[in-house]
């Protein structure tokens, strides 16, 4: 599978080849730009040689931090993020044997069980949810039915509303606008403050 959301090859060949990759990237994706949370992965593999759940999940806490703090850091707010994707290492370890993508595959779920499952990761609300459902199937080749449903309007053909549309620079530049307009319009619903 091949993605096109870093702007940087090696970061988005690590995030089509690695399940794991791709979640941590997703979690990531909060108050930074997309490029810069989807490049997270490769950071944490560059430092610690290695993006195994089992691996990450045991690493020393405070050491997690520091590898996230290194320049360029991983996250903008290293301390809060590097223990979220502590927490979904373990998780993933723990729940999923360490397959990440055993989450979407295993047992032959169906579009609603896949957005289930993913809600119960940590770090993972609704519509973080429902956006990278719409990635695994958009983008991904998940199969599962019901899918587009169950990602609602992000799993919609023709739209650039999210991460799971980006597939070229043009395409980047289609969901930056959907973005823009989206938060203008909500801060344009904001009732007044006296």
């Amino acid at each position: 599978m091949e993605l096109h959301i870093t702007a940087n090859p090696d970061a988005d060949a690590l995030l089509g080849s690695d399940p794991f990759a791709l979640l941590t990237g997703m979690l990531l994706d909060q108050q930074v730009t997309m490029e810069s949370a989807f490049a997270g992965p490769q950071k944490i593999r560059e430092r610690i040689g290695t993006l195994d759940p089992a691996v990450i999940a045991a690493y020393d806490p405070q050491e997690f931090l520091e590898v996230f703090k290194q320049s360029p850091a991983v996250h903008r707010f290293p301390g809060s993020m590097a223990g979220r994707v502590q927490a979904l290492a373990a998780t993933v370890d723990g729940e999923w044997g360490g397959d990440a993508s055993a989450i979407w595959t295993q047992g032959g779920p169906d579009g609603a069980e896949v957005l289930r499952r993913l809600l119960a990761l940590p770090g993972f609300g609704e519509q973080k949810a429902k956006i990278f459902l719409a990635l695994l199937g958009k983008q991904c080749g998940l199969q599962a039915p019901g899918w587009r449903e169950a990602a609602g309007h992000y799993g919609e053909e023709g739209s650039y509303v999210s991460v799971a549309d980006i597939v070229d620079p043009e395409s980047l530049v289609k969901v930056r606008a959907s973005k823009q307009a989206a938060k203008a319009a909500a801060k344009a619903a904001k009732p007044a403050k006296n």
